[in-house]
């Protein structure tokens, strides 16, 4: 049976209502700039981590701005007004496919580096500001940034070839395999730093330095739930790539085919719900939360 077949008879494509996709586009581009806006205006979040957490928004935005403007286009065309298959079309398509695999390269990237940066900070606190400091910080961002406009437009340009398409695979597994690797480190660690000292004689430095590792394994947990929550939102896509490569004709993963717009509402949710894990997990972001709509009302 060939693919148009199957989908039609036993796998009918399942599509997903155009306003839901608004929906979720214009809600999580409302979030990641609020969360942009307040690293920006609160000092107290100039630092290390809060730049890499205000760069994940970033590349969150950039997923909700381009699925809303690709989603308008194809609304547009279905009336009339745009045609599909012209060359500025398929050229706009392609720069919005590069804005969209840059915003994924970038949200792993940003991960790593604030999974390594949580690292520095646990096991290296004495160091820490001497390690972290805010123009290597920048250093770092510029490089993310670039590497990822450039692999971006390589995936996009060359997305045809199967080499291609297996090292975008790999990439996300491998990615994730370090992440969780080194957060699983961190964890165990933690842990034994955690029973050494409560084996030692009470005292103030002792409860003060529990304290703040505790604030520290805070903030790494919640950047765990940040890593499953990307898991989950994009692992059917990279599963749906598998599919392509491995069996683009098989009944069965035709099925799973099918499935492609909800795998896509998966997709933009995960930049909905990074902002709503920070209101809810990170203090100092959900106090600057307030204080900006606090201020947005009073100025009304």
């Amino acid at each position: 049976m060939n693919a148009s077949a199957v989908n039609q008879s036993d796998c009918p494509e399942v599509t997903v209502p155009i306003h839901l996709f608004f929906t979720i586009g214009v809600v999580s581009l409302a979030e990641n700039l609020l969360v942009v806006v307040a690293v920006i205006w609160n000092r107290n979040l100039h630092s290390p981590m809060y730049c890499f957490i205000c760069s994940l928004a970033a590349f969150n935005t950039i997923a909700s701005i381009t699925k809303t403007w690709e989603n308008l286009m194809i609304v547009i065309a279905d009336v009339g007004h745009l045609e599909k298959r012209g060359s500025s079309e398929r050229n706009l398509d392609d720069v919005m496919d590069s804005l969209l695999c840059m915003s994924f390269v970038g949200s792993i990237f940003s991960f790593l580096a604030i999974a390594v940066d949580r690292y520095i900070t646990i096991f290296h606190a004495l160091r820490y500001h001497n390690i972290m400091t805010m123009r290597r910080t920048g250093a770092i961002l510029g490089v993310i940034w670039t590497m990822c406009g450039v692999l971006a437009v390589v995936m996009v340009r060359f997305f045809d070839s199967h080499f291609i398409m297996t090292c975008f695979v790999v990439f996300f597994i491998v990615s994730l395999v370090v992440i969780c690797l080194l957060y699983g480190y961190m964890f165990m660690l933690a842990r034994i730093h955690a029973r050494t000292i409560a084996a030692l004689p009470g005292g103030s430095g002792r409860s003060g330095y529990q304290r703040w590792r505790g604030n520290s394994m805070r903030g790494a947990l919640t950047l765990t739930i940040l890593v499953g929550s990307f898991l989950v939102c994009w692992s059917p896509f990279f599963v749906h790539l598998i599919i392509i490569m491995v069996c683009p004709m098989n009944p069965y993963c035709e099925c799973y085919r099918s499935l492609f717009q909800l795998h896509m509402v998966l997709l933009m949710s995960h930049a909905l719900i990074d902002p709503a894990i920070y209101a809810f997990r990170i203090a100092e972001l959900r106090q600057t939360f307030k204080k900006l709509m606090i201020c947005s009302l009073w100025r009304q």
